[in-house]
């Protein structure tokens, strides 16, 4: 036998499978992905083999499976170093209390509007403003939940460059939502960047007038436009509107007044607003 099956002895997939406590359909899963490759395979018969220094890799994989890790995340922790891994599963367990924490604010947001409980508002002062009328630069979509921060944040860069070549934005950007947005719904979600009206059928870039019209809204911080925390500004402003005996005629929006990257959590960045 060579020094190194003596060091390293092969095994079969089925006691590898016993003693890594992953089932063989596991087992070729990880094969396919590249994630665990067995040490020798047969040929002629598939034959599978695996060292006993890759029970290590195999638990490794077992453990990152039990905090729900994807498999795409659980490769990039197998084939970084140990520092490195380190930082990705850090990385990943903030995104996990993050979500954790988001979902448990949800979560007592729906409890309350369950049991009919208005909760309080009085953190949310309404206001009412005259919106003139406005040429918009426009991009629509319809768009989950989940891929809705990064779209809106691409599609306010397109619609930055080409405001650019039509005088330049005159008032700021808005994020009108056509319909209910969720891990079901996908709107659609319209972001609107305001031009001169001068420039209206000027090139071939989608735009349209958002006529002029008057809006409630309240104004919120950075942190507040954290979902679901935004829920509770929508609420107000609905809570707000139904008690005037007051009713929306166009869709509702976020309006964003400055520069939302550089603004720290405390900064008022947004307003929730509802056309009347």
């Amino acid at each position: 036998m060579q020094e190194d099956e003596r060091a390293d002895p092969l095994m079969s997939i089925g006691v590898f499978a016993r003693r890594s406590r992953l089932s063989m359909k596991a087992l070729r899963l990880y094969e396919r992905l590249g994630l665990l490759v067995p040490a020798k395979v047969n040929q002629d018969n598939g034959y599978r083999r695996y060292r006993e220094s890759q029970l290590a890799t195999a638990r490794l994989i077992v453990l990152l499976r039990r905090l729900d890790m994807p498999l795409e995340r659980v490769a990039q922790v197998i084939a970084a170093d140990g520092p490195h891994g380190a930082a990705l599963v850090a990385g990943y367990w903030d995104e996990v209390e993050s979500r954790i924490a988001s979902q448990r604010k949800l979560a007592e947001h729906l409890r309350q509007r369950l049991l009919g409980e208005e909760g309080d508002f009085s953190m949310y002062e309404i206001r009412q403003r005259e919106v003139p009328e406005q040429l918009v630069l426009t991009e629509q979509r319809y768009i989950k939940v989940d891929g809705l921060s990064d779209w809106i944040g691409e599609a306010t860069m397109r619609l930055m460059k080409t405001a650019e070549a039509h005088g330049g934005v005159t008032a700021p950007m808005f994020v009108a939502y056509h319909g209910e947005v969720n891990q079901d719904s996908d709107g659609p979600v319209e972001v609107c960047l305001p031009i001169a009206l001068s420039q209206a059928g000027a090139g071939d870039a989608a735009m349209r007038r958002e006529p002029a019209h008057r809006e409630a809204y309240t104004r919120i911080t950075k942190a507040q436009v954290a979902f679901p925390q935004i829920l509770s500004a929508y609420d107000a402003v609905a809570q707000w509107l139904t008690a005037n005996g007051l009713t929306p005629s166009g869709s509702p929006r976020e309006v964003y007044f400055t520069h939302f990257m550089a603004a720290a959590p405390t900064d008022e960045v947004c307003d929730i607003a509802f056309p009347l």
